[in-house]
């Protein structure tokens, strides 16, 4: 492939403002799983959304979140394209609002309204679904999409932290020393890639 405009990689970004953001993302590192939601999909189908706009365009559309009504944060799961392929992620089809009963019933929830005329274009998310309650993740096949590298070490930083607490939770009446707690923690295992390293500064 060897247009920029085109990407191998597909992004699952939090929605929410930045704490609730960061909590719901911690508890995605922490649990390894997307759950799906019916938001914005007619039909009510559960679904786990991604983008395909590759992460080169990131700084464009990050720069300019209230024209594009970007309602997410600055942090994603990256997956590649033919992982999500292969569990039966496709990508959604844009057309208007009155061709969704058109559809076959086992496409249905990959219907995105589209309507120029009424000004209803959404067609730069470049949208991605899976119709599915939960997606597993496999921290050795993913990258994890965090706006700098502060943002690397407090996800780090919570990580250590809620893990010794469920440790201590379950070992409160054991022997276990604090230094053997420590020890027991293990780093968090997801790839980072901070936006700030490639030149996306994000206010947020």
């Amino acid at each position: 492939m060897n247009r920029d405009d085109l990407s191998n990689k597909l992004i699952h970004f939090t929605k929410g403002e930045r704490d609730d953001a960061i909590k719901t993302f911690h508890k995605i590192l922490q649990e390894r799983v997307l759950l799906g939601g019916a938001g914005n999909i007619d039909g009510g189908f559960k679904c786990v959304c991604f983008s395909e706009s590759p992460i080169s365009k990131l700084p464009h559309i990050l720069a300019d979140r209230e024209y594009f009504e970007f309602p997410y944060a600055p942090l994603g799961i990256m997956v590649d394209k033919p992982w999500l392929f292969s569990r039966g992620g496709r990508p959604v089809i844009y057309q208007p609002k009155g061709e969704f009963d058109g559809l076959p019933l086992n496409i249905r929830w990959r219907h995105k309204t589209y309507d120029p005329i009424a000004g209803v274009d959404c067609t730069w998310e470049r949208e991605w679904r899976i119709p599915i309650d939960t997606l597993p993740l496999d921290p050795q096949q993913m990258t994890v999409i965090v706006p700098d590298r502060r943002s690397v070490e407090n996800f780090k930083t919570s990580h250590t932290s809620s893990t010794q607490a469920q440790i201590r939770g379950v070992l409160r009446y054991g022997t276990l020393s604090e230094a053997n707690i420590t020890d027991a923690v293990q780093d968090l295992p997801w790839h980072f890639i901070a936006l700030e390293d490639l030149g996306v500064k994000v206010d947020w």
